[in-house]
């Protein structure tokens, strides 16, 4: 698995050096933020199947995120 980076120190995931810790990434584009997907990685389900595109990097989010809890 490649080396990914993560600044959002308040995921479950996130790691010492600002690395991501999960199994699995998904990345989607904003539109689908709010969406409900079918395949599970890191505890959250996703749409594995789906194709898009993205003219920015900020038109992207990372659906790996999940609150760490205290």
């Amino acid at each position: 698995m490649p080396e990914v980076k993560c600044s959002v120190a308040n995921c479950t995931y996130w790691s010492e050096g600002n690395n991501c810790k999960a199994n699995a990434i998904m990345i989607d584009i904003d539109q689908h933020a709010g969406a409900q997907f079918n395949a599970e990685f890191a505890g959250e389900s996703y749409d594995t199947e789906h194709q898009d595109k993205a003219s920015k990097s900020s038109a992207t989010c990372c659906h790996t995120f999940e609150l760490k809890r205290s």
